[in-house]
């Protein structure tokens, strides 16, 4: 059930009062230009060794590497933010990445033995600024206890689906109209520039927890609340849409006889990640996240359900909308809700763990659907984002009670009626 709420100004807690946070626009901008590489990264590793080594196989499994590495270290490099500060972690780390992505870009391009191209694609994906949960940590900091906490949520969601639909778009364009190894250039640099920038605003970054706790660094994961491990598999569930939607969207397109199409196919899909995630954030809850959760995942382990049957673009296309319209809610409320379960020196590396779920279940979904439609046909590659979501929703839903914030201060926070100031110019 949703209903608009006003702050005590009489203000909308809608975008613009959202984008009115004081300092908001100074981790903003560069964040925008920092977290693009984030989605060109794989793509650009694929062009590169597709050109290099003559195999998509050989490619994708290069690809498939740094992607990997860069979801299991993500939430190292979260937890590091969260106990030194976000810019001692980012100054070094850009760095890092770009000597990586130009290590791996010379061994293809001289042709190096496959091992040395695997071998360097792991930094390169371990070294990834987690720019996105970074941001997420920075707005939970300002407006955590507000309502419009869900707002940056929302707008967080559709920012990321933007980065993941011209990130792509960007890298393929310089891969094959300048340089097969522009589009990974163009990553390192957008990294390198934007990470900097983003790195330099540390007025708005939250306090490190060695400083909060007076010099004594809390050990303790994020990872070791139930709500974040539930959180996390409910992710690679969402993860799996992702991964198998893209890898049997393009079979199927090719499989008709009309590669050209799957953009369009994948556009639908992301369009409705970003009209749901738009309508989200431009709605103030009455209920609470975790409701809110247990109805958006069953809905979208639904949409889901008939996506194997369609034997048509247009088909395919209107249930491709529909997922997207269904996954948006459940991203949301999963980021909105972890912030009431982990305490503020641990949100970068709760954020990263989801986002690094995202990933690991992306990958696997397009492992698992490429090899049913290579014994198979494009149609059963589609069973493999059902298959993710009905599992992660059975541990959902029985483990539910994990959802639970973990005091009575921070459930009122995120519950009815809570009025707190929300911090403008």
């Amino acid at each position: 059930m949703a209903t608009t709420v006003h702050d005590p100004a009489g203000a909308r807690p809608g975008y613009l009062q959202l984008l009115r946070t004081r300092g908001a626009w100074t981790f903003l901008l560069p964040g925008f230009l920092a977290r693009q590489p984030f989605a060109m990264l794989t793509i650009g590793i694929l062009l590169l060794v597709e050109h290099t080594s003559g195999s998509y196989g050989t490619a994708g499994a290069v690809s498939a590497t740094a992607g990997v590495s860069m979801a299991l270290f993500a939430p190292q490099a979260g937890k590091l933010a969260d106990r030194f500060g976000q810019g001692a972690v980012l100054m070094p780390g850009v760095l890092v990445h770009a000597a990586a992505i130009a290590l791996l870009t010379t061994l293809a391009l001289s042709g190096a033995p496959l091992w040395a191209v695997f071998a360097a694609a792991v930094p390169a994906g371990a070294s990834t600024p987690q720019i996105g949960p970074m941001v997420r940590a920075r707005w939970a900091s300002k407006l955590a206890g507000t309502p419009l906490m869900s707002t940056a949520a929302a707008f967080e969601s559709v920012t990321d689906e933007f980065t993941f639909v011209i990130g792509p778009v960007l890298a393929t364009a310089l891969c094959s109209g300048v340089h097969p190894a522009a589009g990974l250039v163009a990553e390192a640099v957008l990294t390198l520039v934007g990470g900097l920038l983003f790195a330099s605003q540390k007025r708005t970054q939250p306090e490190p927890s060695r400083s909060a706790a007076g010099g004594r660094a809390q050990s303790a994961s994020a990872l070791s609340v139930p709500g974040v491990r539930v959180l996390a598999i409910a992710f690679l569930g969402i993860g799996s849409v992702f991964g198998g939607m893209q890898v049997s969207m393009t079979a199927f397109t090719k499989e008709i006889g009309d590669p050209g199409l799957n953009g369009l196919m994948y556009g639908a899909f992301a369009a409705g990640n970003m009209i749901a995630g738009i309508v989200c954030g431009a709605v103030a809850w009455r209920s609470t996240p975790q409701r809110r959760l247990l109805l958006a995942y069953p809905l979208l382990t639904l949409a889901t359900a008939p996506l194997w049957t369609a034997s048509a673009l247009p088909v395919l296309g209107g249930l491709g909308l529909l997922v997207g319209l269904c996954i948006a809610p459940a991203l949301i409320t999963g980021y909105t809700l972890v912030d009431s379960l982990v305490p503020a020196t641990a949100r970068t590396e709760a954020f990263t763990w989801l986002t690094g779920a995202v990933g690991l279940g992306q990958a696997a979904g397009s492992t698992v659907g490429g090899q049913l439609i290579d014994a198979h046909s494009a149609s059963t590659g589609f069973l493999v984002p059902l298959g993710g979501t009905a599992a992660a929703l059975l541990v959902l839903l029985a483990l539910r009670k994990a959802l639970t914030p973990r005091d009575a201060e921070t459930a009122a926070a995120s519950g009815v009626g809570h009025r707190e100031p929300l911090p403008v110019d």
